[in-house]
């Protein structure tokens, strides 16, 4: 029996069911523990805010050019209260996610390459943003070095879990920008995260490339033990304009359904704008469909965290 021939993590298994995943992938008993905690029964904690549990949402795409970095910016805002405080962390070695928070490339240092590659304790670059509620961590080109750096390191795979134990409860969510790859940075996000949200155009190549994805994350998912869920697609860039965008938004979902979730982002001038100006689109144009659209996301994302008992 394998992961994929039982419905994969998106169904609650019976007892039965667990012993012979376990069984067959050799999990360890921490592992168990986490799975039967994380898909069958929820995790139920509270932050020091007295908040609900908080949750770590990975951003992930293995195709460059699918909005990825504005998603991960903007609904960090949308989500980002005086009461439920938001981590945004910058894994792209470019630094699009800080820039379009007003962080200019002489001030990225400490970053995330800090805290994964020297084990710098992550409190120390944790930074506030404009955005009442929402602090970064922030991206360097140090981060492009990641694979070659920690090639010989025993647990690579875990220094983003292991960075953020210290400060998750300090946060409602913590969202992680990912890199356009499936390289040693997203896996750590992946295996750190409580649920992923892959963004997606609705371009032909980015439908392709999203089954070979979902492929991929599976087999990490295998070979892990990751208990990260899929929380949604979200589609992005989306210009009903085109008769191929139509098309094959409708395909997307028909083939992945509630998955995907309700709110897109449209096609919208003022999200390119944003970024030069080092501001979210809700502080730049609050009244714009882009504005309108991550709120309505960010409205979605909490719902589906609730329901699934983790928020």
């Amino acid at each position: 029996m394998t992961l994929k021939e039982t419905g994969g993590p998106f169904r609650i298994w019976p007892k039965r069911q667990c012993s012979q995943i376990w069984i067959r992938y050799r999990w360890s008993v921490a592992q168990k523990v986490a799975f039967r905690r994380n898909i069958r029964y929820g995790k139920k904690v509270r932050n020091k805010d007295g908040n609900n549990a908080f949750m770590i949402i990975a951003l992930v795409n293995n195709k460059g050019g699918v909005a990825k970095t504005t998603c991960a910016v903007n609904l960090s805002a949308a989500l980002a209260k005086p009461a439920r405080r938001v981590l945004l962390v910058d894994l792209d070695s470019q630094g699009s996610a800080s820039f379009s928070l007003g962080i200019t490339r002489a001030d990225l240092r400490p970053s995330a390459a800090d805290v994964l590659l020297d084990g710098m304790p992550i409190h120390k670059a944790i930074r506030n943003t404009a955005v009442e509620g929402l602090d970064v961590v922030t991206g360097s080109m140090e981060l492009a070095n990641a694979d070659l750096v920690l090639a010989d390191t025993r647990g690579r795979e875990n220094r983003l879990k292991d960075a953020l134990t210290p400060i998750r409860e300090d946060y409602g969510f913590i969202i992680v920008d990912c890199p356009p790859s499936l390289s040693l940075l997203p896996i750590n996000a992946l295996v750190a995260a409580d649920t992923f949200i892959v963004p997606v155009t609705p371009h032909y190549l980015a439908l392709e490339g999203l089954v070979n994805l979902l492929e991929a994350i599976e087999r990490m998912r295998q070979g892990f033990g990751m208990v990260a869920s899929l929380l949604g697609f979200v589609l992005t860039m989306v210009d009903y304009r085109t008769r191929a965008a139509t098309e094959i938004v409708e395909m997307i979902r028909s083939q992945y359904q509630t998955k995907v979730f309700r709110a897109e982002i449209r096609v919208n001038v003022r999200l390119t704008e944003a970024p030069s100006f080092g501001r979210t689109i809700l502080d730049y144009a609050s009244s714009s469909t882009g504005a309108e659209a991550y709120r309505s996301l960010a409205a979605e994302v909490l719902l589906r965290c609730r329901k699934e008992g983790k928020k």
